[in-house]
């Protein structure tokens, strides 16, 4: 079993508390931090190393989406799950693109919680339901190319965060066919990896 050493940062500690209770009941989870804001949240990510942060936007003195940033210049940085309110919906299209590998709400289900952790950190994108409607109604964009019945569900099934071991087994076909559309979609749609081509899915209602 992987360990996965987790950073909380928010800045209420009763939050806090909350979510450590119940996150170190998870034997793959290890609790390695907490931080109230932005900046000590940057000390606590160079000081423990963290895998996964579960990050909170909405943070005195430099915010979550503040944080997203001075991260994207740090190598090795950790794989970062926006963790806020479903009234902040707004503001996932800024932290995606500042580097968020995952939105979800905090009213979320504590197991639903542990397998978005477990999604992130295996390198996928996740984004809440609720959030998607956000990037696909504030980021459409009227032209796009024409992809084919595969290619589309192809890229669909990028944007649930599936691996193309699990693409080829749902479409039966080979893995190597699913590099081919992979390939294929990243050069059609200008995405340089999954991660993007997924935000171009959603963006473009697929998925």
């Amino acid at each position: 079993m992987t360990e996965i050493r987790l950073l909380l940062v928010d800045d209420h500690p009763v939050v806090r508390r909350g979510l450590r209770g119940y996150l170190e009941l998870e034997p793959d989870f290890t609790v390695v931090g907490e931080a109230g804001d932005g900046e000590e949240a940057l000390r606590a990510i160079a000081e423990t190393r963290p895998d996964v942060v579960l990050l909170d936007l909405k943070m005195p003195g430099l915010d979550g989406q503040g944080v997203l940033e001075r991260l994207a210049s740090v190598d090795d940085a950790p794989r970062v799950l926006v963790l806020t309110s479903a009234t902040d919906a707004e503001r996932v299209p800024n932290a995606i693109t500042a580097g968020a590998a995952g939105f979800v709400y905090k009213d979320i289900d504590p197991d639903a919680l542990a397998s978005a952790i477990r999604t992130v950190h295996a390198g996928q994108l996740l984004l809440a339901p609720v959030a998607m409607r956000g990037l696909m109604n504030g980021n459409a964009t009227t032209t796009a190319p024409s992809l084919t019945p595969r290619e589309s569900q192809v890229l669909g099934l990028i944007a649930k965060g599936q691996t193309n071991r699990q693409i080829a087994r749902a479409l039966g076909v080979s893995e190597k066919t699913v590099k081919t559309h992979v390939t294929n979609l990243l050069r059609r749609i200008g995405a340089a990896d999954r991660t993007q081509a997924a935000l171009w899915a959603v963006r473009h209602g697929i998925g």
